[in-house]
């Protein structure tokens, strides 16, 4: 077992030491951080490598790798977009309730009423900012070739996170409850019955059976599992509500924390050749 003396902190300065140094002898701070004060390039590398956000991240980057011709900022863009979406989503759902009694009176309620009703605006034109920022993010790393190896597992990666945006979207669309939201969304679901094998009109759905009958039916594939019976109705409206507010944000979140942690282990952000 390595000594104890191992995991305190390493040489700070003697103004600091001599007022500080009862805390960084303390055991709780020594619980928290297991490095010393940042005066080398020792204890700066330990910073990042034991925060548990900030270790996604390479302790060194190559200057030509986050130049803004290069990169175009636009993977920043969208984590960032990613956050304001959260955070307005959060407060809108305090006042947004998924029945069809109230979702339309609620919305109209967050635009005239409701106090920084702003936020509902801020979360609807910052989703159509996202879908397009992250569509500029794939169009920049493909044009740069980040996708090339060793880098081909983050860009499928990537490629997921893309479908689970579009797909964010799509789900927030049903969310006002009005004319417009619901025969989009009966013309996006009905594409659906023509998905692979999920769907009761798609190829290779005759061959999902069992004997002589079939498993994938119009009341069992996935359009069906979608809207919650054959049309869009209150059952849609609520399974909307959960894959937009929990189910795919909390898939893209962990996506996106793999994301990171690959661009680390991929040699940090890709620069030009």
């Amino acid at each position: 077992m390595a000594d104890d003396k191992e995991l305190r902190p390493a040489h700070v300065p003697k103004r600091q030491q001599s007022i500080f140094q009862p805390i960084y002898d303390s055991q709780i701070w020594q619980s928290i951080f297991r490095h010393g004060w940042m005066d080398n390039d020792r204890n700066r590398a330990l910073v990042i490598i034991t925060n548990v956000f900030m270790h996604m991240h390479p302790v060194r980057i190559r200057k030509s790798g986050v130049m803004l011709s290069f990169t175009w900022c636009m993977g920043g863009l969208s984590f960032f977009l990613f956050l304001v979406e959260t955070v307005t989503g959060v407060l809108l759902m305090f006042y947004y309730r998924p029945t069809a009694e109230y979702a339309y009176v609620d919305i109209v309620a967050l635009r005239e009423h409701v106090p920084l009703g702003l936020f509902r605006e801020m979360h609807r034109w910052g989703a159509h900012a996202m879908v397009i920022i992250v569509w500029l993010h794939m169009f920049r790393v493909f044009l740069t070739g980040s996708y090339k190896p060793p880098r081909e597992f983050n860009w499928n990666v990537g490629v997921i996170l893309l479908v689970l945006t579009l797909l964010l979207s799509f789900t927030g669309y049903l969310l006002p409850w009005d004319q417009l939201a619901i025969w989009a969304v009966t013309v996006g679901t009905n594409m659906a019955r023509a998905t692979p094998l999920l769907g009761h009109e798609g190829p290779g759905a005759m061959f999902i059976k069992v004997g002589d009958i079939s498993l994938v039916h119009a009341g069992s594939d996935v359009r069906f599992g979608l809207l919650g019976g054959r049309f869009v109705g209150e059952a849609t409206l609520l399974r909307f509500y959960v894959l937009h507010c929990v189910a795919i944000p909390l898939g893209a979140a962990i996506l996106m924390a793999v994301h990171f942690w690959r661009i680390r282990k991929d040699g940090g952000i890709s620069g030009p050749m």
